[in-house]
């Protein structure tokens, strides 16, 4: 066993970074730069900053933290250390990981975790820093990693995850100052192969959900064992055939944005609550004497605080929620459309295979494409911030078109 057991369909992917880990163990590091000792400069050597590519689920964050391990290992990454378990628990001194459940990555942020890593490294070889979110960096935000990436400390790794190399989601010039590792979508087989063997679900249900998941390993064990998830997912695949009567199409938008809002409460609503528990322990709620209304008045303005970035995270996990039901719908017509034309293509929901059938034998290609296209449109719109009940409902006005 070792850390890139948990890359999961990447073997390109890991061949290449193992690579670079073996190179970086080699490195000496000197007053004029890092040279390679004992070895010259080859195409699995280490460098400073790093991108990883890839569709959801492909695991980006995965194998960059699976890389951190290795680079920081004595052992190029064994899973078996404390280096590699603290690594993988995110709680390693040398590595700083960073993600937000908010909309976006603020300069705030980005210029502490970079002036932390600059540092030299406590008990590693390297300062890591690994940002999973780097399609999310708002202008200001990019504009301080890319200094940081022009001007590497030559101890200093950054690892940064996005879902493209696409200006939209990473600059062109941070692009252009790290070395792409670019991911693909797992096979099935392999996603129901980890099911089985690391999470122990039977043979049968981790077949159907790799089957089903659209090359997402955390999507697949959500709808291994989560009766909840298949439930929603059972729900939006019934909205192509609820679009035939008015009153049934609006009522199915209706419990998607439910489903949505349910699915948020559970992703968020515990730790909302322990959040403000613990705010208010921490700001003496319930004491007396002495500095009471003092403490009480600064209590209030970091409940505001908290109250906002609890939103900010409400809303994050609400619209991922609404984009994955999206995402399922889209595929739902994207397998009419390839069943209309008679491709030979592997389903994105083999379990609907009779359905669909019918959907493409009843309807022409035309429609199916303009319902696929409305289902993307409605997509964009929630990245631009439309209302979601708004942006829903005209979706579901122009499947009803067709």
């Amino acid at each position: 066993m070792s850390v890139w057991s948990q890359v999961v369909g990447q073997p390109e992917a890991v061949d290449e970074l193992r690579a670079a880990a073996e190179h970086a163990a080699h490195v000496r590091f000197t007053s004029d730069g890092a040279e390679p000792e004992g070895a010259p400069r080859h195409a699995g050597g280490m460098t400073h900053a790093w991108l990883f590519t890839g569709p959801p689920g492909s695991g980006r964050s995965v194998a960059a933290r699976a890389f951190a391990a290795a680079l920081q290992c004595p052992r190029g990454g064994c899973d078996a250390c404390q280096v590699c378990r603290t690594v993988l628990a995110g709680t390693h001194a040398d590595v700083h990981e960073v993600a937000t459940e908010k909309l976006s990555l603020g300069v705030k942020e980005m210029r502490a975790v970079i002036e932390r890593a600059a540092r030299m490294p406590t008990t590693a070889r390297w300062q890591v820093v690994l940002i999973e979110d780097a399609d999310r960096m708002s202008e200001n935000a990019s504009n301080a990693v890319l200094k940081a990436v022009e001007e590497p400390n030559e101890r200093t790794v950054f690892l940064l995850c996005a879902p493209s190399e696409h200006p939209d989601d990473v600059s062109v010039t941070i692009r252009s100052r790290c070395r792409p590792v670019r991911l693909r979508t797992p096979q099935a087989s392999a996603i129901a192969d980890v099911l089985r063997e690391r999470d122990g679900i039977d043979a049968d249900t981790a077949s159907w959900a790799a089957s089903v998941c659209g090359g997402h390993i955390g999507r697949a064990r959500r709808l291994a064992r989560d009766e909840d998830a298949r439930g929603r997912r059972e729900a939006v695949l019934g909205l192509p055939r609820a679009v035939r009567d008015a009153a049934a199409a609006f009522a199915a938008s209706d419990d998607m944005l439910a489903a949505a809002e349910a699915e948020m409460v559970a992703l968020t609503g515990a730790r909302d609550e322990a959040e403000r528990e613990e705010l208010a322990v921490s700001m003496g709620a319930g004491g007396t004497g002495k500095g009471v209304a003092q403490a009480q008045r600064a209590a209030k303005a970091a409940e505001k605080e908290l109250e906002k970035a609890q939103k900010l995270r409400q809303t994050r996990a609400r619209r991922d929620s609404l984009d994955r039901a999206l995402v399922d719908l889209a595929g739902y017509y994207r397998d009419v459309l390839v069943r209309g034309f008679g491709a030979q293509v592997a389903a994105t929901h083999p379990d609907r295979a009779i359905e669909v059938e019918g959907a493409a034998r009843d309807g022409s290609r035309e429609s199916t494409l303009r319902r696929l296209e409305a289902v993307l449109a409605c997509r964009e719109a929630l990245e631009t911030n439309v209302k979601p009940q708004i942006a829903v409902e005209a979706m579901v006005t122009a499947l009803r078109a067709g």
